[in-house]
């Protein structure tokens, strides 16, 4: 058939062509990274196994990205988590996973925390973490972005312990109608159960609320 044969069959009966894009898989390849691994060292076999330690508040923060759909949609929690107490001292909530996530919860992390400046931030390679957005919003705050690499299971896997534990206590507890439903069961987890009721064996079987008050008075003693 002719184009224009088309084009007239198509005009006759209130036709139009429309094209569609094609679905990007959820496990899509992250982009390149944008800054340097900051978190994996050299071993003495030669392996680069990822440490997530600190030995005094912001000195590195680790951050990333969970999803959980509900009756009207999915729902996308982004957090940034304090290796040296596993306080999450910053987190926001929002119904798209855009830049404008991350940046907010990197925001409410450096207001709740204050003078910020040289703690480096740990990210996986996803595009709300390479954004123009985030790193402007790193700069600002004269903080250092890490950013692990593709493939490395143990990239982020302090970050995704926690949010192992909220899928397991919260999220998939129950079946959500609403995102404000859900938003605010995941604010009362993380606010109430995990940083005041959960208690660490790596933290000595405190939360992460009373090491950082243990540790903080311990230091201004000291000084």
């Amino acid at each position: 058939m002719a184009d224009r044969t088309a084009w007239r069959i198509a005009s006759a009966n209130g036709w139009f062509s429309a094209f569609g894009k094609p679905k990007r898989g959820k496990h899509r390849k992250p982009g390149p990274p944008v800054h340097d691994d900051l978190c994996s060292v050299v071993d003495e076999h030669g392996q680069t196994p990822h440490v997530f330690d600190a030995d005094e508040p912001n000195q590195l923060w680790l951050t990333g990205i969970t999803e959980h759909p509900t009756a009207e949609g999915k729902l996308y929690l982004c957090a940034i988590k304090d290796a040296f107490s596993g306080r999450i001292v910053g987190y926001s909530i929002d119904s798209r996973m855009k830049s404008h996530l991350a940046v907010r919860a990197l925001e409410n992390a450096a207001a709740l925390r204050g003078d910020v400046a040289g703690c480096v931030v740990h990210s996986d390679r996803g595009s709300q973490f390479r954004s123009r957005k985030f790193r402007r919003a790193l700069t600002g705050h004269r903080m250092v972005g890490s950013m692990g690499r593709f493939g490395s299971s143990g990239d982020n896997a302090a970050m995704e312990s926690f949010f192992a534990l909220l899928q397991k206590n919260v999220l998939d507890r129950r079946s959500w109608t609403t995102r404000e439903q859900l938003g605010i069961a995941m604010v009362t987890w993380i606010e109430r159960t995990y940083h005041r009721r959960r208690r660490q064996a790596r933290l000595g079987r405190l939360t992460p609320i009373e090491f950082e008050t243990i540790m903080t008075n311990n230091v201004a003693l000291a000084a």
